[in-house]
């Protein structure tokens, strides 16, 4: 059992503080390669701190790559711990002549460039238009602005939702069935509470495991089901004997499989044979597509009022932007409201009055439009200097064309963790595909990396391809 002194923990968080203590228990070896750590619950109740502190530390070692998960096996020491280990005071004395060069690739403190990161590009937001919206608002809805939204959000956000879905998403949908949340998050627990904790919930394997934790967090059970070129595998869903389905078929994160038309009826199909059945559909990035337009969504082609809808401003505006909302089938909708209309929308009115009138305004659309063809530009430059340097030796590009992520799929011959880490150390951080996977024994035959580009500036990808070249050698 791991063993902490919290005396010791000066001004961390006690997640920090747990984080980095496990973390340099693998880095000095006293916790070996796949061994098992504790549950999240003994662990806590071994320190006396909450489960959700643990639960989070694992989820920074997991992310990190320092540990991770087996359904409903555990978590486990990853093979990365022999690579990091802390060398020893003789090791110490034979580099002390050489210590410019340990100087130069300690790891580093921040990161020159995180391609984990979800961060928006600096100087893109559009704070005149938004800041000079907030000031109309302020002087033509002051008395709104002071009552009590329900759960369902401000009608006007919710109108400007529904009009936008059926100009840009051809979707037929009305305000009553927009809800706005919080972030996805806080949609995913509501979700949880209104279809009920006895439910069974089955989440794409490998995929965001996010929306996963959550899910388990709110008490439901939830199954990993696995995923090819295609999408969602129909029969071993089937298989996981679970009533909630949650799909990115848009652009899967993180593979970037697109869900072809065909697996998406079946989808629907599976979702049609039982009362209870629905599919969660999140739409997370799909204004980003580069080529051609825009897929239909699930909820388009449903005719039967199985699928639920969910997508976020965080990717088109900022991730600090905490608005999302979902469009529930009509049914679900007046169910909705009677179950969990006692709640108050946790979104300030302020912000959804803002928000309503930048979309209605039309800015909203222009800024998408801008932003499309930013991070087209950008994905063109990071694919075409990879291309033409040393990382095409080593790597070849998938899924590049939707959405602000690709793979960079590794060649036999070379080793992703030890590559990760050399990275890392040169300031570039960078997950592997493999992180994502909630059974290892599912694990693909080749390795990927995963390149979310959101946050990166154009000015540093030659710098930030340089660094990668010079790690592989």
């Amino acid at each position: 059992m791991i063993t902490l002194d919290f005396e010791k923990r000066g001004n961390k968080t006690l997640t920090d503080f747990l984080y980095t203590s496990i973390k340099n228990q693998i880095r000095d070896g006293v916790l070996k390669e796949n061994e098992k750590l504790p549950s999240k619950r003994s662990l806590s109740q071994h320190l006396g701190i909450s489960v959700i502190t643990v639960q989070n530390a694992y989820l920074q070692l997991i992310d990190e790559g320092y540990i991770y998960s087996i359904e409903k096996k555990g978590f486990f020491v990853s093979d990365i711990a022999r690579h990091l280990k802390k060398e020893t005071a003789e090791d110490a004395r034979s580099h002390k002549a050489d210590h410019r060069e340990s100087e130069s690739t300690a790891a580093p403190l921040t990161y020159f460039a995180d391609f984990t990161s979800n961060a928006a590009v600096p100087g893109k937001f559009p704070f005149g238009l938004w800041s000079k919206t907030m000031r109309q608002v302020l002087f033509s809805e002051n008395e709104k602005l002071l009552k009590r939204t329900d759960v369902f959000g401000t009608l006007e956000l919710r109108r400007a939702i529904y009009r936008h879905l059926k100009a840009f998403r051809n979707m037929d949908v009305s305000e009553s069935q927009v809800i706005i949340g919080a972030g996805t998050e806080s949609l995913y627990s509501m979700l949880v509470q209104f279809l009920g904790r006895d439910e069974i919930f089955a989440v794409e394997n490998p995929g965001y495991h996010k929306a996963a934790e959550i899910f388990r967090l709110n008490g439901v059970r939830c199954e990993p089901v696995n995923i090819d070129e295609h999408g969602i595998i129909i029969e071993e869903l089937q298989k996981a004997a679970a009533n909630i389905v949650h799909v990115s078929p848009s652009h899967h994160f993180p593979s970037g499989v697109i869900m072809n038309f065909k697996r998406r009826t079946e989808l629907l199909e599976w979702a049609k044979k039982a009362p209870d059945r629905f599919i969660i559909e999140d739409d997370y990035d799909s204004e980003f597509r580069f080529i051609g337009k825009p897929l239909p969504t699930l909820q388009s082609i449903d005719q039967n009022g199985r699928v639920i809808y969910i997508n976020t401003f965080s990717k088109t505006l900022s991730p600090s932007f905490r608005i999302s909302y979902m469009i529930l089938p009509q049914e679900l909708a007046a169910e909705f409201s009677q179950k969990l209309g006692f709640y108050s929308c946790q979104v300030s009115s302020f912000e959804q009055f803002t928000l309503a009138r930048f979309i209605e305004a039309g800015h909203y659309e222009k800024h998408i439009n801008r932003m499309k063809n930013y991070y087209r530009s950008l994905r063109n430059i990071l694919i075409t200097g990879i291309e033409n340097s040393a990382l095409s030796k080593a790597f070849s590009i998938r899924e590049e064309n939707s959405g602000l992520h690709f793979l960079l799929t590794l060649n036999n011959g070379f080793n992703a963790r030890l590559i990760q880490e050399k990275w890392r150390k040169k300031g570039i951080n960078i997950q592997l595909l493999s992180d994502y996977y909630y059974d290892k024994k599912t694990l693909p035959s080749t390795e990927s990396f995963v390149i979310n580009y959101s946050g990166i500036k154009k000015d540093s990808v030659n710098t930030i391809i340089q660094k990668m070249s010079q790690a592989l050698n």
